[in-house]
């Protein structure tokens, strides 16, 4: 979950680094810290807190063609100077994406042999390990090879050896690692926007490979230390799907974007008011789900329309939890995962469960090249493009029209349901405009405690939209099937809390009304997000067009964006980047 960038060129290494390094602080950003040689010696510099405070401390200007760098999420250790990366030991210094699970007893037989730790880092212990080995082998290359065999956990390692000025190394294992192929410069980084200040071709290391990178070469190995070609890849979209684009926040640019990716998936995956998505999900007798966070919520919109058109007994669990339950695999089984990042590492891990007892899989992913795409039997990328902000938004969206994709292929509702999906986007565009939400937010942003309530298809999308608010505004909220209400938790409600309803599904739509008067008659005022035309039940209502019982769900997943957006702003939060939090959670 953090952030990591070598970097081997000309004279100005440091700015580089550096704008590759800020293109990352999405992944993390508890601290940052950058190693570079000058003159022969490694100097090190890193500050806790956002990547700001190490820029304060930098000197552009200084000489120097090599370095490496990270952006933290922290995982061993506060977040404070020393904790933060890179991390020396001996000869060896090393900034690292991931979890070492091992580092423990790694670290008593390190400190037997005379090693002194100065953090509480695995991270540093990898350092004095790979040190170790190397002054027992006397070969960079094998130390890192054996590191590898003994090493428990993901990582991805940028690694810097006094004795090779002009080298980075690099290697990983379930942490993402790519390398810039530039001109007479190069770059390792966690991600592709790291790179595109250099350079739109990258290759891709697979689990244990080896780059041995200087400015003018190349040189790959593979887990058997036998040197490797590999393909360079290109990254054909502009460098500008990475910018602002004028607005005031990644999220909010992302909001704005989704009406533009549903006429993308339209015209990726339709023709002739046909869905052309090959995957047949109809030869399966069960459908398991498995995500994590807001992929886990488009799951259960996913899990509304497979049972809805094709009857398969279909379930939702959360990735972190599916490993360690009871699974009932056979051949009928196919296990869907979905993740933004396709790094996800609990829906990574639930990935090889499946693999490992024969079932089939299918990848729905936005990052092309990434672990989850490329080891999945089969996959379907949402094409989001790159998501900066923290908080999912137009990845979501677009998880959940592929899901409803596949659906309804050759349903005899297909082309009346594209129909409609053709109108989305101008209506999507209409739900942003509509309203004054920043006037909405402020019913909110006071409140400690907000509840989310709706039924069947209402309560997944409640359970978004109180993540969403949770996630950037820090408002403790929670989601809640309105009819389990008062089955104890409508105890906490009275006219101090916060409530957000959804009401689209007018099937049972009666049913949740009746349980928004009972919340009402605790004195708690009610903003109510429906299809329901002169409704009575809730002090202020955002109402959204009504196309139908499929679509207005998606529709009414950008009023709760917004009203999140709204309230975290007029809180002052740091909206793209939340406290704590991480875009690609690459560890368990």
């Amino acid at each position: 979950m953090c952030g990591i960038v070598g970097y081997v060129g000309d004279k100005k290494a440091i700015s580089k680094i550096m704008t590759g390094l800020r293109s990352l602080e999405y992944r993390g950003y508890d601290s940052a810290g950058i190693a570079y040689i000058k003159d022969g010696i490694v100097k090190i510099i890193k500050r806790e807190g956002p990547i700001d405070n190490l820029d304060k401390k930098l000197n552009y200007d200084e000489v120097t063609n090599i370095g490496i760098s990270h952006t933290r999420w922290s995982t061993h250790g506060v977040a404070n100077d020393i904790n933060s990366h890179p991390h020396r030991q001996g000869k060896i210094t090393i900034v690292h994406n991931g979890i070492i699970e091992n580092y423990e007893s790694l670290k008593k037989n390190l400190t037997s042999l005379g090693y002194i730790f100065k953090s509480n880092t695995d991270t540093e212990v990898a350092s004095a390990l790979i040190d170790n080995l190397y002054k027992e082998t006397g070969d960079m290359l094998l130390a890192i090879n054996k590191a590898s065999g003994m090493l428990e956990g993901s990582y991805a390692f940028n690694i810097i050896n006094d004795d090779y000025p002009d080298t980075v190394f690099g290697t990983r294992k379930d942490s993402p690692l790519i390398v810039g192929v530039g001109q007479n410069e190069n770059i390792l980084a966690s991600d592709i926007p790291a790179i595109l200040h250099i350079t739109n071709k990258y290759v891709v290391l697979n689990n244990y490979d080896v780059v041995v990178m200087k400015k003018d070469k190349l040189t790959f190995y593979n887990k058997d230390n036998e040197e490797v070609q590999k393909d360079i890849r290109e990254f054909l979209d502009s460098p500008e799907v990475i910018s602002k684009n004028g607005y005031e926040h990644y999220m909010l640019k992302e909001i704005n974007e989704q009406a533009e990716i549903v006429k993308k998936l339209l015209k990726l995956y339709t023709e002739g008011n046909k869905v052309t998505l090959s995957f047949d999900l109809k030869k399966y007798k069960t459908i398991d789900i498995v995500a994590c966070g807001s992929a886990s919520f488009a799951g259960q919109l996913g899990k509304f329309y497979i049972e809805k058109f094709l009857d398969i007994p279909t379930s939702v669990t959360f990735a972190s939890e599916y490993r360690y339950q009871k699974n009932f695999f056979d051949k009928d089984k196919l296990v869907i995962l979905i993740s933004q990042s396709g790094e996800t590492a609990d829906t990574l891990a639930v990935l090889k469960l499946a693999k490992e007892n024969n079932v089939d899989t299918l990848a729905i992913v936005n990052r092309k090249d990434s672990s989850i795409a490329r080891e999945a039997d089969n996959v379907i990328y949402t094409e989001a493009g790159i998501e900066i902000s923290v908080a999912t938004t137009k990845a979501y969206l677009a998880q959940v029209i592929v899901l409803l994709l596949l659906a309804i292929r050759e349903n005899e509702n297909e082309s009346k349901i594209l129909d409609d999906l053709k109108i989305l986007p101008n209506l999507i565009t209409k739900e942003i405009n509509d309203y004054d939400y920043e006037l909405l937010a402020k019913l909110f942003y006071k409140k400690e405690n907000v509840f989310y309530l709706g039924r069947g298809v209402d309560y997944f999308l409640a359970m978004e939209g109180s993540l969403k608010l949770k996630e950037i505004s820090y408002i403790h909220s929670e989601a809640f099937a309105a009819g389990e209400l008062k089955h104890g938790s409508i105890s906490l409600v009275d006219e101090n809390f916060g409530i957000i309803a959804v009401v689209t599904d007018k099937n049972i739509g009666n049913k949740t009304i009746s349980n928004l008067k009972e919340v009402s008659a605790r004195n708690a005022k009610i903003l109510t997000i429906t299809n329901i035309k002169d409704e009575t039940f809730s002090d202020y209502k955002i109402e959204i067009d009504d196309i139908s019982d499929i679509l207005n769900p998606l529709l009414a997943i950008v009023p709760m964006q917004l009203i999140a957006y709204n309230i975290a702003k007029l809180k002052k939060c740091n909206i793209d980047k939340p406290r704590n939090l991480a875009k690609s959670v690459t560890v368990e």
